[in-house]
């Protein structure tokens, strides 16, 4: 007989030890009789602590915190409970009462699991959702607009077009042609209260004089030979609860401009070969490439519209002016060209040079139809800078192309293609920054980050 309960002794022991949860064993007024090895880690006190000691006791100490044994004995049931102990441990208690023959409670065994890497990658796994869903609204609200933006100068534009949108103040988007004005003004109408009225352009370079007139204000029926015999709303009108964005403004034939004052004026227009008024309700969003106070004082823009246009300026930089933007832009181009035309092209490491180092005139429209040419004409996936238009190659500040032997070497796997991307990219920041704090900021990564990478590619910066 005692050998047996010696044997049952020696299991109960290797029960409690190699048990992964703690388990604790209290008599039926819950004094600890026995205890796990590891609740010194879960609770931060050693077994023989424990051992003797009354679980009301150490409730009140915030050991067992609340004790589910207690709990059992009150409620004579199984019980289960979290618990947050003093070593910062969130644990899954779970109590069981044990009865004799009489249904009286001779012993509580506890188990307590500990969740607290659990509960630690829950949070980190709500933080990160809601990050994403951050990014992915982001993404949406930029994704119909082809908006991309890397460079400061684009962030304060950008900024700046997102705090005026709720407004109904008038816009007027300065900038040379191709920025991309026609872009933030739909942006702009998107992100406004009239969202999901009409967005009217108006190109006013496009339309010749004779008809800008009908075109804009429309014509009543039998108004001139060729008239619809309905006759036909004007583009203001259809901008009624919308938004009205005459591009290129400064195109506008001085004759039209007073009438065009005059109905921004009153919101009020009448059609050619009409005497009825038609009130008209509509935000004006205008851009130039020309420098309207200029041609104020040649006489060939009216000061009273300059005036009215120039409520809220905003001035979209050159592609020159925002390089940080360029390979960004190109490789969205690129992904863009690839589905539409079925490729998987993608850019050698050698011609990133070559794309912020060049002048882009005809600025984000020169890129995107130069991006597509090389999609479409190239002979390899990689595209090199052979493959660039003579202007682009001639006027960067590029030394060399790559050469047959780095032609060679071209990347095997995508592994391969984005280290050297990375690498490229990494070596014109050193060059461009002056501490790894100014490169992180420059690639949009971590500063411990870019120490890593640094020396991963043993790329030497000099900098702290």
């Amino acid at each position: 007989m005692q050998r047996v309960t010696d044997i049952l002794e020696l299991e109960l022991d290797a029960i409690l030890k190699s048990s992964t949860d703690n388990i604790v064993i209290t008599d039926e007024n819950g004094i600890v009789l026995r205890a796990s090895p590891n609740c010194l880690s879960i609770y931060g006190k050693d077994v023989s602590y424990l051992v003797g000691k009354s679980v009301y006791q150490l409730e009140k100490e915030n050991i067992f915190c609340p004790s589910v044994t207690a709990r059992v004995l009150r409620e004579k049931k199984e019980v289960q409970l979290m618990q947050q102990t003093t070593t910062g441990r969130v644990v899954m208690a779970t109590g069981v009462p044990v009865f004799d023959q009489q249904n009286r409670i001779v012993r509580v065994i506890s188990f307590s699991h500990d969740l607290t890497e659990l509960e630690r990658l829950k949070e980190d796994y709500e933080k990160l959702r809601k990050q994403m869903e951050h990014y992915q609204t982001e993404i949406e609200e930029l994704k119909p607009q082809n908006i991309v933006i890397q460079s400061k100068a684009m962030e304060r534009v950008w900024k700046l077009v997102r705090r005026v949108a709720q407004s109904d103040a008038t816009v007027l988007f300065l900038g040379e042609s191709g920025v991309g004005k026609n872009v933030f003004a739909r942006f702009l109408h998107l992100s406004s209260s009239r969202r999901n009225e009409p967005f009217i352009e108006v190109n006013c370079s496009a339309i010749p004089e004779s008809l800008f007139e009908s075109e804009m204000f429309g014509y009543e029926k039998g108004s001139f030979t060729g008239a619809q015999k309905t006759g036909k709303p004007g583009l203001i009108e259809l901008a009624d609860q919308g938004t009205l964005f005459l591009d290129e403004i400064g195109e506008l034939p001085l004759s039209m401009q007073a009438k065009l004052l005059k109905v921004l004026q009153e919101k009020k227009v009448i059609r050619v070969g009409g005497v009825k008024e038609r009130t008209v309700d509509f935000r004006l969003i205008a851009s130039t490439n020309r420098n309207l106070e200029e041609m104020v004082k040649q006489g060939i823009f009216r000061q009273d519209l300059f005036y009215r246009l120039h409520v809220i300026p905003i001035y979209v930089p050159s592609l020159r002016e925002r390089k940080e933007d360029i390979f960004m832009l190109a490789q969205y181009f690129l992904e863009k060209c690839n589905q539409k035309y079925h490729m998987d092209k993608y850019f050698h490491p050698s011609i990133v040079d070559h794309l912020v180092h060049y002048h882009w005139p005809g600025n984000v429209r020169e890129l995107e139809n130069m991006i597509e040419r090389l999609v479409i004409t190239s002979e390899t996936k990689a595209i090199y800078p052979e493959y660039l238009p003579f202007s682009v190659q001639k006027h960067s500040e590029v030394a060399s192309t790559p050469s047959l032997a780095e032609k060679r070497s071209e990347p095997s796997t995508l592994k391969e293609a984005v280290e050297q991307v990375e690498r490229q990219w990494l070596l014109r920041a050193a060059q461009q920054c002056k501490t790894t704090y100014e490169m992180a900021d420059y690639l949009g990564i971590s500063q411990p980050t870019v120490v890593r990478k640094l020396k991963k590619y043993r790329i030497d910066s000099k900098m702290n």
